[in-house]
């Protein structure tokens, strides 16, 4: 009776072990990514075409680092879900003087950097002098506040610790987009005693903010390692427990990655696979709010590009219809402007240098080259939102030019070579691009093509005086009326002389697995993981 009294618990026993195994498999699909059987996933690989250049957003320009940083480190104000509107930050409350001269900031309370150490008025105080008084080799976004402290343009004039939690800004003169200014990836708050302790150039590979993700791990060219904030402020945030950068440069090879479950996330989507991604149940297609541009530069210092006449020749022989039906499935508009028509102050009655070869010949003629020229045009070595091909894109401008007599070289680097040489000037033609960081004409207009920014962002070496004048004038300007008046004349200034090609503003397109869920996509091309999860 002992004996088959044991022999039915036992069976018993072993069909529990069984049925459980098997709830628990249908429950969750099997092992998790982190080999935990039964356990939600919660790890995400973020696939993308290029690595970063720095962890340290203040000393770069580039998107690629700006979509890690901004899940290290938060800014005094962010911008809303899917806009540019102004939201309390790092900032709880603040308010401006009449005179536009004074902005008072309340700071939260309740805030630590990840190393431990405390958010405060000091720490703010702290990274602004150290921006101020540093010099466009290592903070290249001097622009956005006129330059650095002694420089003629230069907006503020103080940061004050009024008190532990009350910081003041003074500015030498009125600037409108002050506080869209403040909300920029590249003002991201760090950890001062990180920054002393292991200097500029370690920091840039070790960063410390204050935001939901810590910085765990970095092989270059391969992949960036965040993991979760156990001490973050807000309740519930992050979800995740661990996101992680995956390069993968080519954009077909990208998405093969996310059909077979390498990465859970892609950016760079070829417009041509959207079909393919919709027609696939394990797959969502997410489209990104367009605020870019995509176009190609002549640096102006160089012949023949010292001649507004080549220029607006080659402007001429660029057919954008026919580049869009190629390589954007109608994701794109053709661009006559720097800036999308969705910022404010943009001029819609500028007429664009239609695609006419003719004219562009004659155009040549008349600046000396009847027969044309040689060139080099540099084409964007990885995948961007605003220009998904560069090289196959360089092809047909090649094509084109040709026709007129211009024999145009492709040539290209690697991303981070790219972006240095052409900031240096080297390059007589080349392609790029901007996504905006605030949603304000003057951060593609005066962050782009004004003489300030030669060195930071204007690659063409672009100057010209009245156009600083009137973008300027328009900082300075608080009427949003008066100040869309400026811009639409700075856009007719910027079109005469033609130091740019605008080709496309694009609908960005990303993928990902189906069960990612809580991914909203910012039209700054810098996005939040805080409340991304797995279904």
């Amino acid at each position: 009776m002992k004996k088959k009294l044991l022999l039915a618990m036992v069976s018993i026993m072993i069909a529990s072990v069984f049925l459980a195994a098997c709830s628990g498999n249908e429950e969750t699909g099997g092992s998790s990514e982190n080999g935990e059987s039964g356990s939600k996933k919660d790890s995400l690989v973020y696939g993308r075409g290029g690595d970063s250049t720095s962890l340290d957003p203040i000393t770069t320009t580039e998107g690629e680092s700006y979509k890690v940083t901004i899940n290290i480190f938060e800014t005094l104000l962010t911008y809303g879900e899917q806009d540019t509107t102004l939201h309390p930050g790092l900032a709880e409350k603040w308010e401006a003087s009449e005179d536009g001269l004074t902005y008072t900031l309340k700071l939260r309370e309740d805030v630590k950097f990840h190393d431990g150490t405390d958010f405060n008025a000091e720490a703010v105080v702290f990274n602004f002098e150290r921006w101020m008084n540093g010099n466009d080799e290592q903070f290249p976004y001097y622009s956005m506040f006129g330059g650095y402290k002694g420089d003629e343009g230069h907006v503020i004039k103080e940061v004050k610790a009024e008190d532990e939690y009350t910081v003041v800004f003074t500015l030498n003169r009125p600037q409108a987009p002050f506080l869209k200014n403040l909300a920029m990836s590249c003002f991201g708050i760090a950890s001062p005693t990180a920054l002393k302790e292991q200097g500029d150039d370690n920091f840039s590979k070790n960063p410390v903010g204050t935001g939901p993700f810590k910085f765990a791990e970095w092989k270059a060219n391969d992949s960036i390692v965040l993991e979760k904030n156990e001490d973050y402020y807000v309740d519930g945030q992050p979800k995740l427990n661990q996101l992680i950068f995956k390069v993968i440069p080519d954009n077909s090879a990208r998405l093969n990655a996310l059909s077979t479950g390498e990465i859970d996330l892609m950016d760079g989507v070829n417009p041509t696979d959207l079909e393919k991604i919709k027609s696939d149940s394990n797959l969502q297609a997410i489209e990104r709010p367009s605020m870019n541009v995509g176009y190609l530069g002549f640096n102006v210092t160089k012949k023949p590009y010292d001649n507004a006449k080549v220029r607006q020749a080659l402007s001429h022989a660029v057919d954008k219809q026919a580049i869009i039906d190629s390589f954007y499935s109608g994701l794109a508009v053709p661009a006559k402007n720097p800036m999308p028509d969705s910022i404010e102050g943009y001029n819609d009655e500028i007429s664009d240098y239609e695609y006419d070869l003719d004219k562009a010949k004659k155009l040549l003629a008349e600046a000396g080259y009847p027969d044309g020229f040689k060139s080099e045009l540099w084409a964007i070595p990885v995948a961007r939102p605003y220009i998904p091909e560069g090289n196959k894109i360089a092809q047909v401008i090649q094509e084109s030019w040709g026709k007129i007599g211009v024999d145009v070289e492709i040539k290209t680097v690697d991303w981070a070579t790219y972006l240095d040489q052409a900031a240096a000037g080297d390059y007589p033609a080349y392609m790029l691009g901007w996504t905006g960081d605030n949603g304000d004409p003057d951060n593609f207009l005066y962050t782009l093509l004004d003489k300030d920014s030669i060195g930071s962002n204007n690659y063409s070496y672009y100057a010209n005086d009245k156009l600083h004048d009137v973008l300027i004038e328009a900082q300075t300007e608080v009427d949003q009326e008066k100040r869309n008046a400026l811009y639409k004349q700075a856009q007719e200034i910027i079109h005469e002389d033609a130091p740019w090609i605008p080709l496309v503003h694009s609908t960005p397109l990303l993928a990902a697995t189906a069960d990612v869920s809580g991914f909203v996509p910012h039209p700054t091309g810098s996005d939040y993981f805080k409340n991304v999860e797995f279904k």
